[in-house]
């Protein structure tokens, strides 16, 4: 080989190994979501596509911009400059690196992609007054919180992805209750500082917080709270979600684990075209309202591949609470919960409460709920109006569910018929029914089948209102083991429950229907059933 071709090999060689090496550097490594198109055969109601953001190869280090690692320098002001700058460029990367980086809230912007590298942990500021206090909305109503700490408005084409954390420092907002510590974990808690209530119960973590508790008669909206002094003097009770995402196209959450939200920790509303994906959320399982996803009010949304722990409700699907939700209007539509898993929660997957602005064409599958509460979970109650209809669950695996795997509450936060005592039951007895109005919730059209369950409470319980009963719903194919009870179903209409297996740990009927019609059990129609109701087993 001569002189002339040796180095044409060798220029060759070089060539490929920078290609190998740049395609391995950032710029190259951005690529555009691409979704297993799979995942939309099949489906029982008609979506369109879910859109993924793309982003131009353009891209910055938050370093560029002032950012010091180690965790004691604030970045804010170096984190907000990044993202400022590539959304004035068009669009990009905003990278952070590994490290790790103290900040306080951070707003994204249009076309810009928060991109974290491996061993990147963002922790945000336990400092109160780096959070101003907005208007917003919390649990289906106006009112007024915290800044979240990674929030977006009105802005489109907007991703967080990579491999980073983010801490919401939520142990330095949140209250806890006694009753979930043990005594030694109430007591070193109790040394840190704070404050505890009157009853001796509960842990807040300053007084400005108790009180901002004491403001609030019904839900989490303190009343009373007037001038801008009473307002920064309870903003350690306005606890913020650790992400809100408002009025926004074409979102992605990717590869990214969020953990420690002060709150709700991920909140999507009035959102349309939004994707998580190999998302890992984790709150305590003692946080108060710790719920890890509240998609709200969204059009067109994937969540699938990812894992949740939760202190509260783990998949979350709202629209919106009472005379608020109702005018707001936009229900939760078109969404696909796919491979997902959840180790703790009140709920693995949950529509309600705050559903008044309804909730339709909501496919689930492929799920494990591991220890949580309540498996599938649908709630809500008088005044929130709003209907919940086309659901479609299948293929769901289940173990050690301390209440029941499947529940349909329309009583939530009361008593049902059959819940109450011998008393309460004599003076309802009494009381006329209230009418059907537009404050009535409806759950109706909802399909469930292939659920795996061993180790529950109750089986399955229907508890829907006497003046609009659950109707229209098919349970097909489940086997259910280790169970305290059976089946109660109340307030129900056309339910079709087919090869359904129940095995509870002492003798006793396997299932139970009262004041319910057109039920249909293994082919065989119950017309109609009073109040005393009959019990039964199904076929083996």
């Amino acid at each position: 080989m001569n002189k002339l071709a040796k180095k044409l090999l060798f220029a060759l060689f070089a060539l490929c190994l920078l290609t190998v090496v740049g395609c391995q550097s950032q710029s190259c490594s951005q690529k555009q979501t691409t979704i297993d198109e799979n995942i939309y055969k099949n489906l029982p109601f008609s979506m369109p596509k879910v859109e993924q953001p793309v982003f131009p190869e353009y891209s910055v280090s938050i370093v560029s911009f002032g950012a010091q690692k180690g965790g004691v320098f604030m970045n804010t002001e170096a984190i907000n400059s990044a993202i400022k700058a590539v959304n004035a460029k068009g669009g990009g990367k905003v990278i952070i690196p590994e490290g790790l980086w103290l900040t306080g809230p951070i707003e994204l912007l249009s076309n810009v992609n928060l991109y974290t590298e491996e061993n990147s942990l963002i922790l945000f500021t336990d400092d109160f007054e780096a959070y101003p206090i907005i208007e917003t909305s919390f649990e289906g109503l106006e009112t007024k919180r915290c800044q979240s700490p990674i929030f977006a408005n009105n802005a489109e084409n907007i991703a967080i992805t990579g491999f980073g954390t983010f801490d919401g420092a939520g142990d330095s907002w949140r209250p806890v209750k006694k009753e979930k510590l043990t005594v030694r974990q109430w007591n070193n808690l109790v040394k840190k500082g704070g404050v505890v209530d009157e009853a001796g119960k509960i842990w807040y973590p300053t007084a400005g917080a108790l009180k901002g508790a004491n403001a609030c008669k019904e839900f989490n909206v303190p009343e009373g709270i007037e001038t801008e002094a009473e307002w920064n003097e309870i903003r350690p009770w306005l606890r913020p979600v650790l992400l809100s995402i408002q009025n926004s196209k074409k979102v992605l959450l990717e590869g990214v684990t969020f953990k420690n939200s002060p709150s709700w920790c991920l909140h999507p509303l009035s959102c349309e075209n939004i994707t998580l994906n190999n998302v890992k959320v984790f709150n305590p399982w003692y946080s108060q309202n710790g719920d890890a996803l509240d998609l709200e009010s969204c059009k067109n949304a994937l969540i699938i591949n990812s894992l949740f722990d939760a202190g509260d409700d783990a998949i979350c699907i709202k629209s919106g609470k009472n005379e608020d939700g109702r005018r707001r209007g936009q229900p939760c539509e078109n969404v696909i919960v796919k491979n997902n898993t959840v180790l703790h929660g009140h709920g693995g997957f949950v529509v309600g409460s705050e559903m008044s602005g309804g909730v339709k064409n909501i496919y689930v599958a492929d799920c494990t709920f591991m220890g949580t509460d309540v498996g599938l979970r649908f709630k809500s109650t008088r005044g929130r109006g709003g209907v919940v209809e086309g659901i479609y669950i299948e293929n769901i695996n289940m173990i050690n569910i301390p209440n029941e795997p499947l529940l349909f509450d329309l009583f939530y936060g009361g008593k049902g018929p059959g819940e109450e005592t011998e008393e309460e039951r004599t003076a309802n007895t009494k009381t006329d029914l209230p009418p059907v109005t537009e404050e009535t919730p409806a759950f109706r059209d909802i399909h469930i089948s292939n659920v795996y369950c061993k180790g529950s409470g109750r089986a399955i319980f229907f508890n829907g209102l006497p003046e609009m009963p659950i109707e229209n719903v098919t349970v097909k194919n489940v086997v259910i083991t280790e169970a305290k009870e059976g089946v109660v179903l109340s307030q129900a209409d056309n339910v079709t429950l087919d090869n359904i297996t129940i095995e509870t740990v002492t003798p006793q009927p396997a299932l139970k229907i009262k004041s319910s019609k057109d039920i249909t059990v293994d082919g065989k129609l119950y017309k109609s059933v009073d109040a005393k109701g009959v019990t039964m087993d199904f076929k083996k």
